[in-house]
C-alpha cells in the first residue's frame, strides 16, 4: 500500500518503521498546514493529487492531536482518501464525522487503543462488568500514561468506563477527577458513578487496570503495553483491512474479520 501519515511525532515514526516492515510504501509525512499544501486537489473528476500518486491509491494513518484530528479527517474525507485514526479525545464530533462519511460514501476506521491485546482486554472486561454485577462486585479503574500524554483520561479508559457502565446496571456514569485518588481499593464518591484514577509518570507507555473487589476477594484485569510497537503494527493492520472498503470501522470488525 501507499500511506499517508498524519502527524509525525514518536507514534508517526513508530508507524513508519512497521508500514516499511510489513512491504508498503510511506508516500507522504504530514506534520503541520504547510505540509497539506502538497494535497491540492486539481479539478478533473478523478481528483488526482499533485503528488505522484491518486488518492485511490492512498491510506492516511493519523496520529496527531487532539486540536488537529478533526481537520485531519475532514481533509481526507474532501481527497477521498480512507483514514485511520488513532488519535482520542475528539469522539464529541464523531456523529458528525459518521454522517459525512456515510453520506459521501468515505472510509473511517478509529479505535482509542489500536492494541491487539488491549482490544482483547476491552472483550474481557465487557464480561467482568456483566459477573459484577450480577455477584456484586464494586469496580474502578486506573490509567497510567508518560507526562507528556495530553488527554486524561486516555481515550482507552473512557472505552473501557463505557463498556462497563452498558453492561452493569449498577454504574451510570463515570468520574475522574482529584476525588478519583485511588487508595486501599476505596473512592469514596456516589454509588452510581464509575471512579477512574489518571496517573501520569516518567515514559509509561500505558497500564490500564480494571478492578474488581467484593468483601470476599479482589479481581484485576489489567494490561501494559510495553513500547509504541503494538500501537504501530495495529493501526498498520487497520489501514490493510481498510484499502478496500468504504464505512466506519473499529476493531471489533477486524478481530472479527
Amino acid at each position: 500500500m501507499k500511506i499517508i501519515l498524519l502527524g509525525y511525532g514518536k507514534m508517526g515514526h513508530e508507524v513508519e518503521q512497521m508500514a516499511l516492515q510489513r512491504g508498503h510504501e510511506i508516500v507522504a509525512k504530514i506534520d503541520n498546514n504547510e505540509d497539506w499544501e502538497k494535497f491540492k486537489v486539481t479539478k478533473s473528476p478523478s481528483h488526482q493529487v499533485t503528488e505522484n500518486f491518486s488518492n485511490s491509491e492512498a491510506v492516511a494513518i493519523e496520529f496527531s492531536t487532539p486540536a488537529t484530528a478533526l481537520e485531519n479527517i475532514n481533509r481526507c474525507f474532501d481527497l477521498n482518501i480512507p483514514v485511520v485514526c488513532g488519535t482520542t479525545a475528539w469522539y464529541q464530533h464523531l456523529n458528525e464525522v459518521r454522517e459525512r462519511c456515510l453520506k459521501e460514501n468515505q472510509a473511517l476506521f478509529y479505535a482509542p487503543n489500536f492494541s491487539i491485546g488491549m482490544n482483547i482486554m476491552f472483550m474481557l472486561n465487557r464480561q467482568l462488568a456483566k459477573f459484577s454485577e450480577k455477584y456484586d462486585y464494586k469496580l474502578y479503574l486506573t490509567e497510567t500514561h508518560h507526562i507528556h500524554k495530553l488527554d486524561r483520561p486516555s481515550g482507552t479508559a473512557v472505552k473501557l468506563a463505557e463498556d462497563i457502565i452498558e453492561c452493569n446496571n449498577h454504574y451510570n456514569s463515570w468520574r475522574c477527577d482529584e476525588e478519583c485518588i485511588i487508595h486501599n481499593a476505596q473512592c469514596i464518591i456516589e454509588d452510581d458513578v464509575l471512579p477512574i484514577e489518571s496517573i501520569r509518570a516518567g515514559d509509561v507507555f500505558g497500564i490500564h487496570e480494571v478492578n474488581a473487589t467484593s468483601d470476599c476477594d479482589v479481581i484485576n484485569l489489567s494490561h501494559e503495553a510495553f513500547s509504541r510497537k503494538g500501537f504501530a503494527k495495529g493501526a498498520v493492520i487497520a489501514a490493510e483491512f481498510l484499502a478496500d472498503k468504504k464505512g466506519i470501522f473499529t476493531m471489533n470488525d477486524l478481530l472479527n474479520n
